[in-house]
This record gives structure tokens, sequence and C-alpha cells, in this order.
């Protein structure tokens, strides 16, 4: 099968994609498919050069800086035209994070007719929207931490505001970022202004939210099944950017030590907001568990990451994947959805 990774690009998450991408592309590669790396801001990846990258690791202890990122996104490569994607089977999409995972990049291939991996546009639009996705979690009864938005200058959310609302502690993000890039857990009113202009460097809605004190647990979802749940211990206070991309900063325990009762209330909440957020193929959901047991969804992953650190791998070998058999799987899930040919085709493009 012709195979065409999608990696790099030009989100805050660069780094990580292309060390979830190269793996991916190595395992796919190792089960006889014809596979090609494609960097959606620099072009494709050589063999040998896939080879160097991975031999010298592409991850880094912090995200790349907001000027790199600009001049990479300025040199971006437009997909819809390279034979690269158009004439692949199927697409597996190893972005994280900007066009990549919040819709765009999927609205541009749904035109193409090419099948990709994990959830459409819309889907993916959703889940990227924290405030958005919170609401539908409320909607569908899946417990989500009280939160406020925001802007650059704090409108509507002073420390006064804050303290009436939520209470402190609480975690201060981007609406529509990931990786914890830009965010900052506050516990004292003086951080507050502080921590919404560095979540304000990486989008202009800033989420404000009450900061669940408890344990930090992911829910994976692979065609409709949730994986066994996975605990992660990081050694910062939150599961931060570092403690996420490098080794030795968080143990993960899978399966985590919960009762039976509560692993399958936290799979049940994990399927709803799958649901609620119209997700397909595969996600990650991740929660806070108070020590009440009462789960708290944080946010929806649509394009989990496959790094050797990543816990969706973890949660799949748990429930007995390989990384090429759990890979493979996904990429089946995406030529089983309808027809994006024939829906191509019906609105007078042309196919792939």
């Amino acid at each position: 099968m012709r195979i065409t990774v999608l990696l790099g690009g030009s989100s805050s998450e660069r780094d990580v994609s292309l060390a979830s991408g190269l793996r991916i592309a190595q395992a796919l590669r190792a089960r006889g498919h014809d596979v090609t790396s494609l960097d959606t801001a620099r072009g494709v990846i050589t063999l040998d050069a896939e080879r160097t990258m991975l031999e010298r690791g592409v991850m880094k202890t912090a995200p790349p800086d907001l000027a790199e990122l600009a001049e990479i996104t300025r040199t971006s490569l437009s997909l819809g035209t390279r034979a690269e994607v158009c004439e692949a089977d199927v697409l597996f999409l190893a972005l994280h994070g900007g066009q990549g995972e919040d819709g765009t990049v999927q609205a541009l291939l749904d035109v193409t007719g090419v099948p990709y991996t994990g959830s459409g546009h819309l889907a993916s639009a959703l889940a990227m929207d924290k405030d958005l996705s919170k609401k539908l979690f409320r909607a569908a009864g899946v417990g989500t931490a009280d939160w406020i938005m925001t802007d650059a200058i704090g409108a509507g959310a002073s420390a006064d505001v804050v303290r009436a609302s939520l209470e402190f502690p609480v975690i201060v993000k981007p609406s529509r970022e990931g990786s914890t890039v830009g965010l900052t857990l506050v516990r004292e009113s003086h951080e507050l202004a502080g921590a919404i202009a560095l979540a304000a460097r990486y989008d202009n809605e800033v989420m404000v939210e009450r900061f669940i004190e408890g344990r930090e647990l992911t829910v994976s979802v692979l065609g409709g099944d949730a994986l066994p749940v996975v605990e992660i211990i990081p050694v910062h206070e939150i599961y931060d950017y570092e403690c996420k991309y490098t080794k030795g900063m968080a143990v993960e325990e899978v399966p985590a030590r919960l009762s039976p009762a509560a692993t399958a209330e936290v799979q049940r909440q994990a399927l709803e907001a799958f649901r609620a957020l119209k997700l397909g193929g595969y996600g990650r959901l991740d929660f806070r568990m108070t020590r009440a047991g009462a789960f708290f969804c944080l946010e929806a992953n649509t394009l989990p990451g496959m790094t050797e650190l990543s816990l969706f791998p973890q949660a799949a070998a748990a429930a007995g994947l390989d990384f090429g058999s759990m890979c493979e799987r996904i990429v089946n899930l995406a030529l089983e959805k309808p027809s994006a040919k024939s829906d191509a085709a019906a609105a007078g493009h042309p196919g792939g």
C-alpha cells in the first residue's frame, strides 16, 4: 500500500510531530508498505535524512520559538497539489497542533479525496477549541472543570473575578494549543497577568480553568473501543512539555491502579466525550481524578503523539497491540470510513 505520512509542519508541536511521524513511517515500512515521509513545511524527507534524524533525535526540552515557527510557516507547502498526497492510497496524519490538528488540513484533504487517518475537519476543529469542547462535554454529561475565557489583556478575568468564580489555583492556557505549550499553573493572584500574556502569545483566546488536584489519567480510544487507562506521574507538579518528552521525567503506569468500577467509569466518560466531539478512528482523552473519585475531562487529542514516550502506544501495547500493528490498525480504520473520493466527486471536485 502507498502510504504518505504527513509530519513536521509549522506548529509549536513541530518537533513532537517529527518524532511521531518518523517512528510511524519506519513501522509501516517494516510491515511491507511503500511509505513516504512528507514534512508539510519542508518537503519529502529522504530515507538517509530519516535515519540521521532518528539517530540524533529531534525532541528538545522546549518547543521551537515563535520566530522560528513564523519562518517555517512562511515557506510551508501547498499540499493539495503534491503528488505524494494525491497519489497515495492513504495519508497517515502525524501532525500535532496548528493547522494539522485544527481541521484545516483535514478540510483540504477532503477535497483531494484521499483517505486520511483520524477525525474529520469538523471534529478536529471542535476538539482543538478547548472552550467549545468543554461545552460539548458538559452537554454529554462528561465532567469537566469550571472555566472562563479571556483575551490577551485579561478582559473579564481579573484576579478578583477569578477568585470569586473559580478560586485559585487555576490553569491558564491557550484555547487552541497542545502539549501544554503556553500553559501555567497559577497559585497566586499576582501571577495571573503574566500567565495570560504568555498564553496569548500562542492564541488570541485564553482559558482560565479551575485546577483539579488529583491524579493524572488518560484514556485512548481505538476504533470505538477504550484501551487500558494510563496514569501519569510527572516529576514536575504538572505534566508539562519537558515531562512529556524527556526520558525519566515521568512514570506511566498502565493499566492504572484503579478499581474495576473507577476504570469502567473513566472509560465510559472517555467514550462519551469521543462521541460528543464526533471524533473518528482514534484519539485520546485526558482526565484528572480527585481524591473523592470524581473525574474531570481536560481535553481531547485527535492526533495523539506516537513518540517513544507517548501514551497512546503504551495503552495499545497493554491491549496486546505492538507499535506496527497499532499503526496498521489506524490505517485500516481510515480506509473503512465512507469514501472521501466519492464525496469529492459528488461535490464536483477531482479525486486523487
